[in-house]
């Protein structure tokens, strides 16, 4: 079966093969390297002049890649590791974000920024955050997270050869491995999407008219918030149903308030810290657009606000897990564990 990784390599493949102004920059993306996490592998090889390694200085290769825009190119970005977003922001929030509206819509930077998030893999604090909530402010950006239950191939085709904006495009490490579920049936449950470019895909169990819980996540999070699903129905009797964005912003805020108005009990899941995250800003939105009625219960899991640390089973303490979402699941309808 395809990995996520496959899917990614094939859709920059298939973007820099049907639109000869595709270029990609990065740092180490040359083969026989092919990138820190090999998403790149085969690039240069196959576009030796538009494959661009590039000087460790994030914040040239995103004003060169902004201004390669302006000039109608469609460059694509890697950034070894997410952390390194903040090297980045004032190329984003001061420049390519802005500039279609400073001049009136005379130029476009259709800009892609792909960057590996997360942790788990024992990098430490400064190579294992998830950063973009710290973007989720920024007009004029997209922000789009793939995950195993769509079809990553796709979505990154749509945000290199069709947005005419910039896009930060968020890969989960441990996505990488995971092998794509994009079926409408997995083991009991069944899978629907929203049409567009970036659907939100609905994970319910067949048969179930009405589940207790909304669970809300993107990402590799969605991997965690399977298992909760399975775990809570077998071991609880406590069905859900569970909504994985690929837009995290803008928020296509439809989704999650339909299946919030039925079950009146929404748990936002990240990785990031929980502060101020997106998960906040979905329950928010909820809570504003929500009609009147019985109260809703909501809860955030995300990770906890320090930094991340390097060893195994503090690390694992710091992020949240299966565990924390069934737990967050079971306090609020009721019932506990054991």
């Amino acid at each position: 079966m395809t990995t996520v990784l496959d899917a990614l390599n094939q859709a920059l493949h298939h973007a820099m093969d049907v639109n000869p102004n595709v270029y990609m920059l990065g740092e180490d993306i040359l083969d026989p390297y092919g990138g820190a996490f090999k998403v790149t592998r085969g690039l240069s090889t196959r576009f030796p002049d538009r494959v661009w390694t590039t000087p460790i200085s994030e914040a040239a290769i995103a004003g060169i890649a902004a201004g390669m825009a302006l000039r109608g190119l469609r460059p694509v970005v890697e950034i070894m590791f997410g952390d390194f977003l903040s090297l980045v922001y004032d190329q984003i929030f001061n420049h390519a974000a802005k500039f279609r509206w400073m001049y009136n819509g005379k130029v476009r930077v259709p800009i892609v920024i792909r960057t590996p998030m997360g942790g788990r893999r024992g990098y430490g604090p400064t190579h294992s955050q998830c950063t973009e909530k710290l973007f989720l402010g920024v007009p004029g950006l997209r922000i789009i997270a793939c995950n195993a239950f769509s079809d990553p191939n796709a979505t990154l085709s749509t945000a290199i050869l069709d947005s005419e904006d910039p896009v930060l495009f968020v890969e989960h490490k441990l996505l990488y491995g995971c092998k794509m579920r994009d079926t409408p049936h997995i083991e009991d449950l069944e899978m629907e999407q929203t049409a567009g470019a970036w659907p939100t895909q609905t994970l319910r169990f067949r048969g179930v008219a009405n589940p207790e819980i909304t669970f809300v996540s993107y990402g590799y999070m969605a991997e965690l918030v399977y298992e909760a699903m399975m775990a809570l129905a077998l071991e609880y009797e406590v069905f859900s149903e569970a909504l994985i964005y690929t837009q995290l912003k803008p928020l296509d805020a439809g989704p999650v308030l339909r299946s919030a108005a039925a079950t009146r009990c929404v748990v936002t899941v990240e990785e990031g810290s929980v502060t101020a995250g997106w998960g906040s800003e979905v329950l928010a939105t909820v809570a504003e657009r929500l009609p009147t009625g019985k109260a809703l219960r909501s809860h955030r899991v995300g990770g906890k606000d320090i930094p991340i640390p390097s060893t195994r089973p503090l690390e694992e303490a710091v992020l949240p897990s299966v565990r924390t979402i069934v737990g967050a699941a079971l306090n609020l309808t009721g019932k506990t564990d054991g």
